[in-house]
Protein backbone atom coordinates (compact mmCIF):
# COMPACT_ATOMS: atom_id res chain seq x y z
CA UNK A 1 0.00 0.00 0.00
CA UNK A 2 1.47 3.34 -0.99
CA UNK A 3 1.87 5.64 1.99
CA UNK A 4 1.30 9.34 1.43
CA UNK A 5 2.72 11.76 3.95
CA UNK A 6 0.02 13.77 5.67
CA UNK A 7 -0.33 17.31 4.34
CA UNK A 8 -0.83 19.59 7.30
CA UNK A 9 -0.60 23.36 7.56
CA UNK A 10 1.57 24.20 10.55
CA UNK A 11 2.16 27.77 11.46
CA UNK A 12 4.65 28.90 14.05
CA UNK A 13 2.82 29.01 17.37
CA UNK A 14 3.23 31.69 19.94
CA UNK A 15 5.05 30.45 23.02
CA UNK A 16 5.97 31.91 26.34
CA UNK A 17 8.79 34.44 25.78
CA UNK A 18 12.24 33.05 26.40
CA UNK A 19 14.66 35.20 28.35
CA UNK A 20 18.45 35.05 28.12
CA UNK A 21 20.08 33.30 31.05
CA UNK A 22 23.61 32.57 32.21
CA UNK A 23 25.33 29.23 31.66
CA UNK A 24 24.78 27.11 34.81
CA UNK A 25 27.59 26.05 37.12
CA UNK A 26 25.68 23.31 38.92
CA UNK A 27 22.97 20.75 38.14
CA UNK A 28 20.35 22.70 40.06
CA UNK A 29 21.33 25.86 38.23
CA UNK A 30 20.94 23.97 34.96
CA UNK A 31 17.30 23.23 35.79
CA UNK A 32 16.83 26.89 36.55
CA UNK A 33 18.35 28.06 33.26
CA UNK A 34 16.12 25.71 31.29
CA UNK A 35 12.98 26.87 33.10
CA UNK A 36 11.86 29.24 30.31
CA UNK A 37 11.89 26.27 27.91
CA UNK A 38 10.24 23.84 30.31
CA UNK A 39 7.43 26.27 31.15
CA UNK A 40 6.41 27.12 27.59
CA UNK A 41 2.70 27.17 26.83
CA UNK A 42 2.32 26.01 23.24
CA UNK A 43 -0.52 27.50 21.24
CA UNK A 44 -2.22 24.33 20.03
CA UNK A 45 -4.33 24.67 16.92
CA UNK A 46 -5.96 22.47 14.33
CA UNK A 47 -3.27 21.27 11.93
CA UNK A 48 -5.42 21.42 8.82
CA UNK A 49 -9.11 21.93 8.12
CA UNK A 50 -9.10 18.86 5.88
CA UNK A 51 -7.95 16.66 8.76
CA UNK A 52 -9.65 15.76 12.04
CA UNK A 53 -9.85 18.57 14.56
CA UNK A 54 -8.35 16.15 17.07
CA UNK A 55 -4.98 16.45 15.33
CA UNK A 56 -3.36 19.51 16.88
CA UNK A 57 -0.07 21.21 16.08
CA UNK A 58 2.24 23.70 17.72
CA UNK A 59 5.84 24.92 17.66
CA UNK A 60 8.01 25.33 20.74
CA UNK A 61 11.59 26.49 21.24
CA UNK A 62 14.65 24.52 22.37
CA UNK A 63 18.25 25.69 22.80
CA UNK A 64 20.68 24.91 20.00
CA UNK A 65 23.33 24.19 22.63
CA UNK A 66 22.06 22.95 25.99
CA UNK A 67 25.34 24.06 27.58
CA UNK A 68 24.41 27.61 26.57
CA UNK A 69 20.64 27.78 26.86
CA UNK A 70 20.67 31.55 26.60
CA UNK A 71 22.16 31.37 23.11
CA UNK A 72 20.65 30.46 19.76
CA UNK A 73 17.31 28.68 19.68
CA UNK A 74 15.69 26.14 17.37
CA UNK A 75 12.06 25.61 16.44
CA UNK A 76 10.63 22.23 17.41
CA UNK A 77 7.43 21.20 15.61
CA UNK A 78 5.16 19.02 17.75
CA UNK A 79 1.72 17.47 17.29
CA UNK A 80 -0.78 15.47 19.30
CA UNK A 81 -4.02 13.52 19.22
CA UNK A 82 -5.49 13.38 22.71
CA UNK A 83 -7.20 10.34 24.09
CA UNK A 84 -10.99 10.57 24.10
CA UNK A 85 -11.30 9.09 27.57
CA UNK A 86 -9.89 10.82 30.64
CA UNK A 87 -10.81 7.88 32.87
CA UNK A 88 -8.39 5.48 31.15
CA UNK A 89 -5.72 8.05 30.30
CA UNK A 90 -2.26 7.19 31.59
CA UNK A 91 -0.15 9.87 29.93
CA UNK A 92 1.53 10.57 26.60
CA UNK A 93 3.04 8.18 24.06
CA UNK A 94 5.81 9.94 22.18
CA UNK A 95 6.38 8.56 18.66
CA UNK A 96 9.43 8.45 16.39
CA UNK A 97 9.58 6.77 12.95
CA UNK A 98 13.35 6.39 12.69
CA UNK A 99 15.99 7.73 10.34
CA UNK A 100 18.12 9.51 11.35
CA UNK A 101 16.41 12.13 9.25
CA UNK A 102 12.83 10.90 9.51
CA UNK A 103 10.11 13.50 10.25
CA UNK A 104 7.59 12.51 12.91
CA UNK A 105 5.09 15.33 13.27
CA UNK A 106 2.53 13.33 11.27
CA UNK A 107 2.96 10.14 13.29
CA UNK A 108 -0.09 10.57 15.57
CA UNK A 109 -2.44 10.75 12.59
CA UNK A 110 -0.83 7.76 10.98
CA UNK A 111 -0.50 5.57 14.07
CA UNK A 112 -4.06 6.30 15.15
CA UNK A 113 -5.09 3.89 12.38
CA UNK A 114 -2.57 1.22 13.42
CA UNK A 115 -2.63 1.10 17.23
CA UNK A 116 -5.26 -0.83 19.21
CA UNK A 117 -8.06 1.08 20.92
CA UNK A 118 -6.78 0.19 24.39
CA UNK A 119 -3.50 2.00 23.70
CA UNK A 120 -5.24 5.03 22.20
CA UNK A 121 -7.48 5.20 25.26
CA UNK A 122 -4.47 5.17 27.57
CA UNK A 123 -2.31 7.76 25.83
CA UNK A 124 -2.27 11.04 24.00
CA UNK A 125 -0.30 10.29 20.81
CA UNK A 126 2.48 12.86 20.43
CA UNK A 127 4.68 13.40 17.38
CA UNK A 128 7.59 15.71 16.67
CA UNK A 129 10.10 16.50 13.98
CA UNK A 130 13.55 15.98 15.55
CA UNK A 131 15.86 18.99 15.55
CA UNK A 132 17.15 19.75 12.06
CA UNK A 133 14.40 17.71 10.39
CA UNK A 134 11.17 18.71 8.65
CA UNK A 135 9.76 21.79 10.37
CA UNK A 136 12.20 21.80 13.28
CA UNK A 137 14.75 24.33 11.98
CA UNK A 138 15.59 22.03 9.05
CA UNK A 139 19.16 21.60 7.88
CA UNK A 140 20.16 21.43 4.24
CA UNK A 141 23.51 21.19 2.48
CA UNK A 142 22.52 22.10 -1.08
CA UNK A 143 23.38 18.60 -2.32
CA UNK A 144 22.69 17.60 -5.91
CA UNK A 145 20.90 14.35 -6.73
CA UNK A 146 24.24 12.74 -7.58
CA UNK A 147 25.75 13.88 -4.28
CA UNK A 148 22.83 12.44 -2.35
CA UNK A 149 23.57 8.98 -3.73
CA UNK A 150 25.76 7.48 -1.03
CA UNK A 151 25.48 3.77 -1.90
CA UNK A 152 28.83 3.55 -3.68
CA UNK A 153 30.70 0.30 -4.35
CA UNK A 154 34.44 0.18 -3.90
CA UNK A 155 36.41 0.12 -7.14
CA UNK A 156 40.08 0.98 -7.43
CA UNK A 157 39.37 3.01 -10.57
CA UNK A 158 36.77 5.23 -8.87
CA UNK A 159 38.24 5.44 -5.36
CA UNK A 160 39.71 8.94 -5.87
CA UNK A 161 36.38 10.14 -7.24
CA UNK A 162 34.50 8.66 -4.28
CA UNK A 163 36.87 10.30 -1.80
CA UNK A 164 36.23 13.61 -3.54
CA UNK A 165 32.47 13.01 -3.27
CA UNK A 166 32.69 12.36 0.48
CA UNK A 167 34.82 15.45 1.00
CA UNK A 168 32.46 17.59 -1.09
CA UNK A 169 29.39 16.55 0.91
CA UNK A 170 31.16 17.34 4.18
CA UNK A 171 32.37 20.71 2.91
CA UNK A 172 28.97 21.69 1.52
CA UNK A 173 27.28 20.85 4.82
CA UNK A 174 29.85 22.81 6.78
CA UNK A 175 29.48 25.81 4.50
CA UNK A 176 25.68 25.78 4.73
CA UNK A 177 25.23 24.95 8.41
CA UNK A 178 28.49 25.69 10.20
CA UNK A 179 28.55 25.21 13.96
CA UNK A 180 24.88 24.17 14.00
CA UNK A 181 25.94 20.70 12.85
CA UNK A 182 27.76 19.99 16.14
CA UNK A 183 24.44 20.14 17.95
CA UNK A 184 22.25 18.00 15.64
CA UNK A 185 22.84 14.89 17.74
CA UNK A 186 20.86 12.11 19.35
CA UNK A 187 21.75 13.31 22.86
CA UNK A 188 20.34 16.75 22.11
CA UNK A 189 17.22 15.27 20.53
CA UNK A 190 16.75 13.25 23.74
CA UNK A 191 16.98 16.51 25.68
CA UNK A 192 14.38 17.98 23.33
CA UNK A 193 12.12 15.03 24.18
CA UNK A 194 12.44 15.95 27.83
CA UNK A 195 11.47 19.53 27.06
CA UNK A 196 8.38 18.17 25.29
CA UNK A 197 7.62 16.10 28.39
CA UNK A 198 7.78 19.18 30.61
CA UNK A 199 5.80 21.38 28.20
CA UNK A 200 3.04 18.77 28.17
CA UNK A 201 2.97 18.78 31.97
CA UNK A 202 4.02 15.14 32.35
CA UNK A 203 6.30 13.69 35.03
CA UNK A 204 7.22 10.79 32.77
CA UNK A 205 6.80 9.86 29.12
CA UNK A 206 6.06 6.59 27.37
CA UNK A 207 7.52 6.04 23.95
CA UNK A 208 7.24 4.03 20.74
CA UNK A 209 10.29 4.31 18.52
CA UNK A 210 11.16 2.42 15.35
CA UNK A 211 14.60 1.80 13.83
CA UNK A 212 16.83 4.80 14.67
CA UNK A 213 14.06 5.71 17.10
CA UNK A 214 15.14 2.74 19.22
CA UNK A 215 18.57 4.29 19.72
CA UNK A 216 17.01 7.66 20.45
CA UNK A 217 14.75 5.99 23.02
CA UNK A 218 17.67 4.10 24.54
CA UNK A 219 19.67 7.32 24.87
CA UNK A 220 16.71 8.94 26.62
CA UNK A 221 16.50 6.06 29.09
CA UNK A 222 20.21 6.46 29.80
CA UNK A 223 20.00 10.23 30.30
CA UNK A 224 16.60 10.44 32.00
CA UNK A 225 15.88 7.04 33.60
CA UNK A 226 13.59 8.49 36.27
CA UNK A 227 11.44 10.18 33.63
CA UNK A 228 11.11 7.00 31.56
CA UNK A 229 7.77 5.18 31.75
CA UNK A 230 6.94 2.47 29.19
CA UNK A 231 9.30 2.35 26.21
CA UNK A 232 8.73 0.09 23.18
CA UNK A 233 11.84 -0.09 20.99
CA UNK A 234 10.92 -1.67 17.67
CA UNK A 235 13.52 -2.96 15.15
CA UNK A 236 16.53 -2.09 17.19
CA UNK A 237 19.85 -0.36 16.66
CA UNK A 238 22.84 -1.87 18.46
CA UNK A 239 24.30 1.04 20.47
CA UNK A 240 27.74 -0.55 20.33
CA UNK A 241 27.72 -0.18 16.53
CA UNK A 242 26.74 3.46 16.05
CA UNK A 243 27.10 4.54 13.40
CA UNK A 244 29.56 3.05 10.93
CA UNK A 245 28.92 -0.39 12.35
CA UNK A 246 25.17 -0.02 11.80
CA UNK A 247 25.78 0.54 8.09
CA UNK A 248 28.23 -2.35 7.98
CA UNK A 249 25.72 -4.67 9.67
CA UNK A 250 23.54 -4.36 6.57
CA UNK A 251 26.20 -6.35 4.74
CA UNK A 252 26.62 -8.84 7.56
CA UNK A 253 22.87 -9.40 7.82
CA UNK A 254 22.35 -9.70 4.07
CA UNK A 255 24.44 -12.86 3.65
CA UNK A 256 22.24 -15.25 5.70
CA UNK A 257 19.16 -13.67 4.09
CA UNK A 258 20.66 -14.31 0.65
CA UNK A 259 21.46 -17.93 1.57
CA UNK A 260 17.89 -18.47 2.78
CA UNK A 261 16.62 -16.95 -0.47
CA UNK A 262 18.68 -19.34 -2.59
CA UNK A 263 17.20 -22.30 -0.69
CA UNK A 264 13.65 -20.99 -1.06
CA UNK A 265 14.09 -20.23 -4.76
CA UNK A 266 15.74 -23.56 -5.57
CA UNK A 267 12.66 -25.32 -4.18
CA UNK A 268 10.59 -23.34 -6.72
CA UNK A 269 12.70 -23.81 -9.83
CA UNK A 270 9.61 -24.63 -11.87
CA UNK A 271 8.35 -21.11 -11.23
CA UNK A 272 11.47 -18.96 -11.40
CA UNK A 273 13.92 -21.14 -13.39
CA UNK A 274 16.93 -19.84 -11.50
CA UNK A 275 18.40 -23.22 -10.46
CA UNK A 276 17.40 -26.49 -8.82
CA UNK A 277 19.87 -26.21 -5.93
CA UNK A 278 20.88 -23.30 -3.70
CA UNK A 279 24.33 -23.36 -5.29
CA UNK A 280 22.81 -23.13 -8.76
CA UNK A 281 20.58 -20.21 -7.74
CA UNK A 282 23.57 -18.41 -6.26
CA UNK A 283 25.51 -18.93 -9.48
CA UNK A 284 22.57 -17.65 -11.57
CA UNK A 285 22.49 -14.47 -9.49
CA UNK A 286 26.21 -13.74 -9.60
CA UNK A 287 26.37 -14.61 -13.32
CA UNK A 288 23.69 -11.96 -13.79
CA UNK A 289 25.73 -9.46 -11.75
CA UNK A 290 28.83 -10.20 -13.84
CA UNK A 291 26.83 -9.85 -17.07
CA UNK A 292 25.48 -6.45 -15.96
CA UNK A 293 28.98 -5.33 -14.95
CA UNK A 294 30.24 -6.07 -18.47
CA UNK A 295 27.26 -4.37 -20.10
CA UNK A 296 24.35 -2.78 -18.19
CA UNK A 297 21.02 -4.57 -18.59
CA UNK A 298 18.33 -2.50 -20.27
CA UNK A 299 15.28 -2.63 -18.01
CA UNK A 300 12.55 -0.68 -19.80
CA UNK A 301 15.05 1.99 -20.79
CA UNK A 302 16.89 2.06 -17.47
CA UNK A 303 20.47 0.77 -17.59
CA UNK A 304 21.11 -1.53 -14.62
CA UNK A 305 24.67 -2.41 -13.60
CA UNK A 306 25.86 -5.29 -11.49
CA UNK A 307 26.43 -2.84 -8.62
CA UNK A 308 22.84 -1.64 -9.00
CA UNK A 309 21.67 -5.24 -8.69
CA UNK A 310 23.73 -5.93 -5.57
CA UNK A 311 22.67 -2.77 -3.73
CA UNK A 312 19.13 -2.65 -5.05
CA UNK A 313 18.27 -6.24 -4.17
CA UNK A 314 19.98 -6.37 -0.78
CA UNK A 315 16.80 -5.41 1.07
CA UNK A 316 14.61 -7.54 -1.19
CA UNK A 317 16.41 -10.76 -0.28
CA UNK A 318 14.85 -10.61 3.19
CA UNK A 319 11.46 -11.19 1.53
CA UNK A 320 12.02 -14.23 -0.65
CA UNK A 321 9.27 -14.10 -3.27
CA UNK A 322 9.85 -10.44 -4.04
CA UNK A 323 13.54 -11.09 -4.73
CA UNK A 324 12.89 -14.20 -6.83
CA UNK A 325 10.48 -12.30 -9.05
CA UNK A 326 12.95 -9.43 -9.46
CA UNK A 327 15.90 -11.67 -10.36
CA UNK A 328 13.77 -13.69 -12.80
CA UNK A 329 12.68 -10.47 -14.47
CA UNK A 330 16.27 -9.24 -14.71
CA UNK A 331 17.33 -12.54 -16.24
CA UNK A 332 14.68 -12.15 -18.95
CA UNK A 333 15.81 -8.57 -19.61
CA UNK A 334 19.44 -9.69 -19.87
CA UNK A 335 18.37 -12.23 -22.49
CA UNK A 336 16.74 -9.46 -24.49
CA UNK A 337 13.14 -10.25 -23.62
CA UNK A 338 10.79 -7.33 -23.03
CA UNK A 339 9.68 -6.91 -19.43
CA UNK A 340 6.38 -5.42 -18.44
CA UNK A 341 5.35 -4.34 -14.95
CA UNK A 342 3.51 -7.08 -13.10
CA UNK A 343 -0.24 -6.56 -13.18
CA UNK A 344 -1.82 -5.32 -10.01
CA UNK A 345 1.53 -4.52 -8.35
CA UNK A 346 1.57 -0.76 -8.96
CA UNK A 347 1.26 0.30 -5.36
CA UNK A 348 3.42 -2.19 -3.49
CA UNK A 349 6.59 -0.17 -3.04
CA UNK A 350 6.66 2.35 -0.24
CA UNK A 351 8.29 5.63 -1.27
CA UNK A 352 11.00 7.03 0.98
CA UNK A 353 9.43 9.28 3.62
CA UNK A 354 9.75 12.96 2.76
CA UNK A 355 9.35 15.68 5.38
CA UNK A 356 5.94 17.31 4.78
CA UNK A 357 6.18 21.01 4.00
CA UNK A 358 3.25 22.17 6.16
CA UNK A 359 3.20 25.45 4.28
CA UNK A 360 6.89 26.14 4.93
CA UNK A 361 10.05 25.48 2.98
CA UNK A 362 12.01 22.33 3.76
CA UNK A 363 15.28 21.78 1.84
CA UNK A 364 15.09 19.03 -0.78
CA UNK A 365 18.08 17.31 0.78
CA UNK A 366 16.83 17.64 4.37
CA UNK A 367 16.62 13.89 4.94
CA UNK A 368 20.17 13.35 3.68
CA UNK A 369 21.59 16.37 5.51
CA UNK A 370 19.85 15.33 8.71
CA UNK A 371 21.14 11.78 8.36
CA UNK A 372 24.77 12.81 7.96
CA UNK A 373 24.49 15.44 10.67
CA UNK A 374 23.48 12.82 13.24
CA UNK A 375 25.65 9.88 12.21
CA UNK A 376 28.75 12.06 11.83
CA UNK A 377 28.27 14.12 15.02
CA UNK A 378 26.97 11.37 17.33
CA UNK A 379 30.30 9.57 17.51
CA UNK A 380 33.96 10.41 17.03
CA UNK A 381 34.83 6.88 15.93
CA UNK A 382 34.76 7.49 12.16
CA UNK A 383 38.20 6.87 10.57
CA UNK A 384 39.79 10.00 9.13
CA UNK A 385 42.23 8.25 6.78
CA UNK A 386 40.68 7.41 3.38
CA UNK A 387 43.03 4.45 3.08
CA UNK A 388 41.31 2.80 6.04
CA UNK A 389 38.05 2.82 4.10
CA UNK A 390 39.80 1.32 1.08
CA UNK A 391 41.23 -1.54 3.15
CA UNK A 392 37.93 -2.18 4.93
CA UNK A 393 35.93 -2.16 1.68
CA UNK A 394 38.27 -4.68 0.05
CA UNK A 395 38.16 -6.89 3.15
CA UNK A 396 34.38 -6.77 3.49
CA UNK A 397 33.71 -7.33 -0.21
CA UNK A 398 35.42 -10.70 0.31
CA UNK A 399 33.55 -11.40 3.57
CA UNK A 400 30.14 -10.20 2.44
CA UNK A 401 30.11 -10.20 -1.39
CA UNK A 402 26.57 -8.89 -1.75
CA UNK A 403 27.04 -5.55 0.01
CA UNK A 404 30.31 -5.50 1.99
CA UNK A 405 32.15 -2.95 -0.14
CA UNK A 406 29.15 -0.61 -0.21
CA UNK A 407 28.86 -0.69 3.57
CA UNK A 408 32.53 -0.13 4.40
CA UNK A 409 33.40 2.33 1.62
CA UNK A 410 34.18 5.96 2.40
CA UNK A 411 31.46 8.21 3.82
CA UNK A 412 31.27 12.01 4.37
CA UNK A 413 31.96 11.51 8.09
CA UNK A 414 35.62 10.95 7.18
CA UNK A 415 35.82 14.68 6.43
CA UNK A 416 33.17 16.07 8.76
CA UNK A 417 34.39 19.50 9.83
CA UNK A 418 32.67 19.78 13.19
CA UNK A 419 33.01 17.00 15.74
CA UNK A 420 29.91 16.39 17.80
CA UNK A 421 29.49 18.53 20.90
CA UNK A 422 29.74 15.40 23.09
CA UNK A 423 31.09 11.83 22.91
CA UNK A 424 28.70 9.01 22.00
CA UNK A 425 26.35 7.78 24.72
CA UNK A 426 27.27 4.51 26.38
CA UNK A 427 24.05 2.56 26.92
CA UNK A 428 23.94 0.34 29.98
CA UNK A 429 20.94 0.49 32.30
CA UNK A 430 18.20 -1.52 33.97
CA UNK A 431 15.20 0.38 32.57
CA UNK A 432 12.26 -1.97 31.96
CA UNK A 433 11.82 -1.43 28.22
CA UNK A 434 10.39 -3.80 25.60
CA UNK A 435 12.40 -4.57 22.46
CA UNK A 436 10.70 -6.01 19.35
CA UNK A 437 12.71 -7.62 16.57
CA UNK A 438 11.93 -9.52 13.36
CA UNK A 439 14.27 -12.36 12.50
CA UNK A 440 14.63 -11.10 8.93
CA UNK A 441 14.97 -7.32 9.07
CA UNK A 442 17.01 -5.70 6.30
CA UNK A 443 17.79 -2.44 8.11
CA UNK A 444 18.31 -3.58 11.69
CA UNK A 445 19.18 -7.30 11.44
CA UNK A 446 18.55 -9.67 14.32
CA UNK A 447 22.10 -9.34 15.65
CA UNK A 448 21.50 -5.61 16.03
CA UNK A 449 18.41 -6.10 18.19
CA UNK A 450 20.30 -8.59 20.31
CA UNK A 451 22.97 -5.95 20.86
CA UNK A 452 20.46 -3.49 22.31
CA UNK A 453 19.03 -6.23 24.51
CA UNK A 454 22.50 -6.89 25.98
CA UNK A 455 22.98 -3.18 26.71
CA UNK A 456 19.56 -2.71 28.35
CA UNK A 457 19.71 -5.33 31.07
CA UNK A 458 16.30 -4.52 32.53
CA UNK A 459 14.55 -4.92 29.19
CA UNK A 460 12.86 -7.92 27.62
CA UNK A 461 12.88 -8.83 23.94
CA UNK A 462 10.29 -10.40 21.66
CA UNK A 463 11.83 -12.04 18.60
CA UNK A 464 9.47 -12.85 15.73
CA UNK A 465 10.85 -16.11 14.31
CA UNK A 466 10.40 -16.00 10.55
CA UNK A 467 9.28 -12.37 10.76
CA UNK A 468 10.16 -10.32 7.70
CA UNK A 469 10.41 -6.57 7.40
CA UNK A 470 11.49 -3.44 9.18
CA UNK A 471 8.99 -2.44 11.85
CA UNK A 472 6.67 -4.72 13.82
CA UNK A 473 4.15 -3.11 16.15
CA UNK A 474 1.06 -2.15 14.23
CA UNK A 475 1.51 -4.81 11.51
CA UNK A 476 -0.68 -7.47 13.15
CA UNK A 477 2.44 -9.38 14.21
CA UNK A 478 2.51 -12.07 16.87
CA UNK A 479 4.50 -9.54 18.95
CA UNK A 480 1.66 -7.01 19.00
CA UNK A 481 -0.15 -8.67 21.90
CA UNK A 482 2.90 -8.46 24.17
CA UNK A 483 3.54 -4.82 23.22
CA UNK A 484 -0.07 -3.84 23.85
CA UNK A 485 -0.11 -5.57 27.24
CA UNK A 486 3.10 -3.77 28.22
CA UNK A 487 1.82 -0.35 27.17
CA UNK A 488 -1.55 -0.77 28.88
CA UNK A 489 -0.55 -2.64 32.04
CA UNK A 490 3.20 -2.22 32.38
CA UNK A 491 3.71 -5.99 32.42
CA UNK A 492 6.85 -7.29 30.75
CA UNK A 493 7.32 -10.97 29.92
CA UNK A 494 9.15 -12.86 32.67
CA UNK A 495 11.88 -13.66 30.14
CA UNK A 496 12.71 -13.00 26.51
CA UNK A 497 10.06 -14.41 24.18
CA UNK A 498 10.11 -15.91 20.69
CA UNK A 499 6.87 -16.11 18.73
CA UNK A 500 6.28 -17.45 15.24
CA UNK A 501 5.40 -15.25 12.30
CA UNK A 502 2.27 -15.98 10.30
CA UNK A 503 2.62 -18.73 7.65
CA UNK A 504 4.31 -17.62 4.42
CA UNK A 505 5.61 -14.43 6.06
CA UNK A 506 8.93 -15.04 4.32
CA UNK A 507 7.20 -14.68 0.97
CA UNK A 508 5.78 -11.27 1.77
CA UNK A 509 6.20 -8.78 -1.05
CA UNK A 510 4.15 -5.94 0.36
CA UNK A 511 6.15 -3.63 2.62
CA UNK A 512 5.06 -2.71 6.11
CA UNK A 513 2.39 -0.07 6.35
CA UNK A 514 4.49 1.75 8.90
CA UNK A 515 6.01 5.05 7.68
CA UNK A 516 9.63 3.95 8.07
CA UNK A 517 12.65 4.65 5.86
CA UNK A 518 13.06 1.77 3.41
CA UNK A 519 15.79 0.65 0.96
CA UNK A 520 15.56 2.53 -2.37
CA UNK A 521 15.32 -0.70 -4.36
CA UNK A 522 16.49 -1.47 -7.87
CA UNK A 523 16.47 1.17 -10.64
CA UNK A 524 13.70 0.44 -13.11
CA UNK A 525 11.81 -1.82 -10.71
CA UNK A 526 9.69 0.83 -8.97
CA UNK A 527 6.03 -0.13 -9.17
CA UNK A 528 6.79 -3.75 -10.05
CA UNK A 529 7.45 -5.41 -6.74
Amino acid sequence: MRHSRIALLLTVSAVTPLVPVLTPATASAAEHTLRPYLQQKPAWHRCDKELPASLQCATIKVPLDYARPGGKKLDLAISRMRTSTKKERRGVLLLNPGGPGGPGVDMPQYMADELPKSVKNAYDLVGFDPRGIGLSSPVGCGLTSAERNWERPYKAATFTKDVKWARTVAEKCDKKQGDKLRHITTRNTARDMDVIRAVLGEKKISYLGYSYGTYLGAVYTQMFPKRTDRFVLDSAVDPARVWRGMIQVWAEGAEPAFTRWTEWTAARHATYKLGRTPEAVRKSFYDLVARADRKPIDLDGTPVTGDDIRSGLRGMFFGTREAAEAVAELKKAAAGASTAPSAGRDNLRTPEPVPPSFGRTVPDDNGDAGFWAVVCADTRAWPRDPEQYRKDAIRDKARYPLYGDFASHIKPCAFWKKSGSEPATRIGNSVRALILQNEWDSQTPLTSGQGLRRAMKGSKMVTVAGGVGHGIYGTKSCADKTATAYLTTGRLPAKDVTCKAAPAADERATPNRLPLPTPPGLPGMAGRF
